[in-house]
């Protein structure tokens, strides 16, 4: 189906099944495996269109929608999902299956860093979204091994997986396709110093219900204001002190401010304790070494060059370099950092 096809059956859908009448549907930002769109309707209301590829799985995306309804319910900034006059979360008409959620404007996604305000906005809307689902009924939280969190024995076979077929189609030289496989080679190299820094971890940490994919491009900012949390995963349970890390410690912002990561970090979990009372000190104070060493297990986007060429991108690996240079740093302060948490955590 061509886009301008797909336009027309959006419109159709939104008149047909959401009795939304569309004045004008454009294509919007583009989604990791979604065509997305924005239609605006007679009384100049705006909407997110998010249309699914063939073979998504749909129940579980209803289920990450449904997760967003109940963390707004609880006061979470999650833009409001426009169900269909029959009561339906997802929408299938015309060959396409759709979402639909109100557009939220002036807002621009927290892929520039966080800086001033936004660290304690940031922690304190992550806070109180843990908060909240920390009563779905999907489970409560619970405890886990620390070396669940940070699978280091994981991370170890993936890399020789990944490394057994660098060889088997070695890359060119100087590219980016080869400071992946010789990264690979280093991150592998690396294990067991990291197996013995997470060996410093708490014997567990506090999974729980959680959003999921709470990275950079799913959170919206306005000024120093928290906008929208968007894109939930269906419910399940993760490490809180991973998924507050993984935001709060993005590698463009320790990148980009060597001098305030730290401060803004201890002004993120204050806000955060505050907002979410419930989660032990213990996993706080864990953020940064568990955020190190997940950036240390990870191979993405290592693996992109083989498994998806087309999506290496200029972009791709410059925050692929930046995953790689956030770990180190994050390594080399880990100290400073956890000893300013302390002193917040008292």
């Amino acid at each position: 189906m061509s886009a301008e096809s797909d336009v027309m059956v959006v419109a159709g859908i939104l008149a047909l099944l959401y009795r939304i009448t569309p004045t004008a549907v454009s294509e919007g930002p583009a989604g990791t495996a979604t065509r997305n769109y924005v239609a605006e309707d007679r009384e100049g209301g705006r909407w997110f269109v998010k249309a699914y590829p063939r073979g998504t799985d749909m129940e579980a995306e209803r289920q990450a929608l449904a997760l967003g309804e109940a963390a707004r319910a609880a006061g979470v900034p999650v833009p409001t999902v426009r169900r269909t006059v029959s009561g339906e979360l997802i929408a299938s008409a015309g060959g396409l299956s759709v979402s639909v959620t109100e557009y939220v404007a002036d807002a621009e996604t927290a892929e520039g860093g966080l800086s001033g305000g936004r660290w304690a906005a940031v922690g304190e809307a992550v806070g109180r979204l843990h908060r909240a689902l920390a009563r779905h009924p999907a489970g409560p939280p619970r405890p886990v091994a620390a070396r669940e969190v940070c699978d280091v024995a994981r991370a170890g076979r993936r890399l020789e997986e990944l490394l057994a077929r660098w060889a088997a189609v070695p890359p060119a030289p100087g590219g980016f396709a080869a400071w992946c496989a010789r990264t690979a080679k280093q991150r592998l190299a690396a294990l067991p110093e990291v197996a013995a820094r997470m060996e410093k971890l708490p014997g567990s940490l506090t999974a729980q219900i959680v959003h999921g994919d709470l990275a950079s491009p799913n959170l919206l900012l306005s000024g120093e204001t928290v906008a929208a949390v968007i894109d939930f995963r269906p419910p399940g349970h993760r490490s809180a002190a991973w998924e507050l890390g993984r935001i709060v410690l993005d590698p463009r912002t320790v990148l980009a401010r060597p001098d305030d990561w730290i401060p803004g970090l201890a002004r993120a979990v204050d806000a955060y304790r505050t907002a979410n009372p419930e989660l032990p000190s213990e996993d706080l104070l864990a953020v940064p070494r568990v955020a190190a060493g997940y950036l240390a297990c990870s191979v993405y986007p290592l693996s992109e060059p083989l498994n998806d060429p087309a999506a290496v991108t200029p972009a791709l690996e410059a925050y692929g370099r930046a995953r790689h240079e956030a770990a180190d740093v994050l390594w080399e302060h880990l100290d400073e950092a956890e000893e300013v948490l302390r002193d917040v955590l008292r």
